[in-house]
């Protein structure tokens, strides 16, 4: 069996920072080539990804400057992926809405991985392509959606890439868009009220810049809470491997949050806002705390009392790149023989 995993062309896989897409589509590609399966990587020329790799866009280009103009570019990437992939690959495993229109025109089985919260009109959009193989990345976000083929699959990580730190040092860490729904002015209020150094890693995309120069800038000293801009992998495992807690003070329904996920690997308990996947991929009192409020998350901020290797046990049982891509072979399977029982019939 061999898989088209495409993702955009936008950045490169793995990520050099941002990107949360792409280094799924990294993981992914090496599990399942590590379950025996072949995998071609359909992203750009700068992509590093371990497995076969195809593009026609050399560079990448983030942040994006135009929508409209990114959109076309994507759709010449993803339809050129699509017609490449007929030639040798029996799945074609999408990761954005739009490219799932194809599914009118190539016959091999077409899975979608759900990246993004919910949305009524791409509900409505789905529900013309009921044959699509979709994926959740968590359950909550499954609920949401009324496709008929449709599972929850959960990431998973390479976790070699992720440093186990035993002694942490006394800071807080948060990485994340900086973007209000991410909750980025709560955990500056949980270090302003504990006292403990906050530091902060993430994009500032445009639609975000007036938000950071007006609520996050002016709190930004140095000291108290110092802002370091983009993680690369190396920054990340430095950043959360030391940091007693990373603070996750989401105010969305998050799809999943792969970043809580990293922070548990180094074994730093990650102290998050309820909602969304949260509760299913933190286990309360275990790997860290779901808070209710900013009064809460400071208390349990000096009160924390949990074992880093038992929080990076968690992740090796629960979050590991080998469960991930088991349950997608499965998945793949099952889209074939189904597929070949339609088309027998």
């Amino acid at each position: 069996m061999k898989i088209a995993l495409i993702a955009p062309p936008f950045i490169c896989v793995p990520p050099a920072d941002y990107g949360g897409t792409e280094l799924f589509v990294a993981h992914l590609a090496e599990g399942l080539q590590k379950s025996g399966l072949e995998v071609v990587v359909y992203t750009n020329g700068e992509s590093t990804v371990n497995a076969e790799r195809r593009w026609i866009f050399e560079c990448s280009q983030w942040p994006i400057k135009s929508q409209e103009h990114a959109w076309i570019k994507q759709l010449n990437h993803e339809s050129w992926a699509a017609h490449d992939a007929l030639k040798d690959c029996q799945i074609l495993h999408l990761q954005s809405a739009q490219a799932i229109t194809m599914s009118r025109f190539v016959s091999p089985p077409i899975v979608l991985t759900l990246h993004g919260p919910h949305d009524a009109a791409l509900s409505e959009f789905y529900s013309y392509f009921p044959g699509v193989y979709y994926v959740s990345i968590s359950d909550s976000q499954g609920r949401q959606e009324s496709m008929p083929r449709i599972r929850t699959i959960h990431h998973g990580i390479d976790l070699s890439q992720y440093r186990f730190t035993a002694q942490k040092q006394r800071y807080l860490s948060f990485i994340g868009r900086i973007a209000p729904i991410k909750g980025v002015h709560l955990a500056i209020e949980v270090a302003q009220r504990t006292g403990i150094p906050l530091k902060i890693a993430g994009d500032i995309q445009p639609i975000n810049r007036e938000y950071f120069e007006r609520k996050i800038k002016p709190q930004i000293d140095g000291s108290l809470v110092e802002y370091i801009g983009l993680a690369n992998l190396d920054i990340k495992n430095e950043l959360l491997a030391n940091s007693m807690a990373m603070l996750f003070p989401i105010q969305w329904n998050e799809p999943f949050g792969l970043v809580m996920v990293e922070a548990m690997a180094c074994g730093t308990p990650v102290l998050a806002m309820a909602g969304g996947s949260v509760s299913e991929v933190v286990q309360d009192g275990v790997s860290g705390y779901i808070c209710r409020s900013v009064r809460e998350m400071t208390k349990k901020v000096q009160n924390l009392q949990i074992d880093p290797a038992t929080i990076r046990r968690y992740v090796e049982e629960n979050f590991s790149i080998e469960r991930m891509a088991t349950e997608y072979v499965g998945l793949y399977e099952d889209a074939i023989r189904t597929h070949n029982s339609e088309r027998a019939a």
